[in-house]
């Protein structure tokens, strides 16, 4: 009885980033072999590291064994880098894909040049959504305006892109407000104190109690991460936590690496004291406010956080807070855009 012989496909491209589209294409291409490769296409000009573009599809495509996912860096100069159709780069390309992907029968894109570099490969080629109707998006698109893309990217693509700013001070310096306030301005997701519900009372509290609030507010710092916005606003964090627990109790936290990695932002904005004291009852005299505004200031230095100023009353807190963020917002743009792709 003669062996049946093994259908071999591969796709390629630069994913930057990955997106749902690709998603459903590998998938597609999954339900038309036996064992699929993906390449990743990394040219020596780009700033988004091959390493980080195989992470997402690792990630993503976890609990698939048919599939192999492979980098390729290339050097401008050698091979033509562009995604618009031509049979001239096609040709290019396709001699380099025959020395990668010797035997292989079958090769799935969504782009019209598929066509063209099969034809060269002397192999068969399946089109998947290339008038893009099924996944109306693009990582050109996504690049930018992450905000109107963001549905489209799976969530381990999401946790890597998303923007991180947190709101830091002593008590009664407006920064659950102010989260509240940037949030809705940004359209953004929010995550609120821990320590509020977990600690009622700035008086009585316990170790125990700060690696809970500690554990609780990461938690929901990730939640968010893959929520519904790629910009994230954070009441308070992982420093501010420590830092009760050197001021009331004397001790430092011995903090979890992933706890604290899970607080890492892309922007700290501390909020000065210098706005009106409001006693709640739950908090801490003004004086031991002051004190704590110290040690606050101490742990920051002490981790080597660099952090911007908010000062003034509560309109001039929101526009100081809302042009650093725009700011921030901006360069992550620009971050996307470091270089030109040459068009053929």
């Amino acid at each position: 009885m003669q062996e049946k012989k093994i259908t071999k496909a591969f796709v390629f491209g630069k994913f930057m980033p990955f997106h749902k589209g690709h998603e459903a294409m590998i998938n597609f291409a999954l339900s038309h072999c036996d064992f699929l490769s993906v390449l990743i296409c990394c040219s020596d000009e780009e700033t988004l590291s091959c390493a980080l573009r195989k992470s997402w599809m690792e990630a993503t495509f976890r609990d698939h064994p048919r599939i192999n996912i492979r980098t390729f860096q290339y050097d401008e100069k050698v091979l033509p880098n562009t995604s618009v159709s031509s049979t001239s780069v096609s040709a290019i390309w396709s001699e380099r894909f025959k020395q990668l992907f010797p035997d292989y029968s079958l090769v799935v894109t969504s782009e019209p040049y598929g066509d063209m570099v099969a034809d060269y490969m002397g192999i068969q080629h399946i089109p998947f959504d290339i008038s893009k109707n099924l996944y109306p998006v693009s990582a050109t698109h996504i690049r930018a305006d992450l905000f109107k893309s963001w549905e489209y990217l799976p969530d381990s693509v999401k946790a890597s892109l998303v923007t991180k700013v947190v709101l830091l001070g002593t008590e009664s310096t407006g920064k659950t407000t102010l989260t509240g306030k940037l949030s809705a301005y940004f359209n953004s997701s929010a995550v609120m104190e821990a320590g509020r519900d977990l600690i009622p009372d700035s008086h009585h509290f316990s170790v125990a109690d700060l690696y809970l609030v500690a554990r609780e507010h990461a938690a929901c710092i990730q939640q968010m991460e893959t929520g519904p916005s790629p910009l994230v606003i954070i009441d308070t964090d992982i420093h501010i936590t420590a830092s009760y627990g050197v001021y009331a109790l004397g001790e430092m936290l011995a903090i979890d690496p992933a706890i604290y990695a899970a607080n890492k932002a892309d922007l700290y904005l501390y909020l000065n004291n210098d706005v009106p004291y409001v006693q709640d009852g739950t908090r801490l005299s003004e004086a031991e406010r002051d004190l704590l505004d110290q040690s606050h200031r101490q742990v920051l230095k002490q981790y080597d956080i660099a952090y911007e100023e908010i000062t003034g009353d509560w309109e001039a807190r929101f526009q100081q807070a809302e042009a650093l963020i725009n700011q921030l917002l901006q360069r992550k743009i620009t971050a996307w855009h470091t270089r030109t792709l040459p068009s053929y």
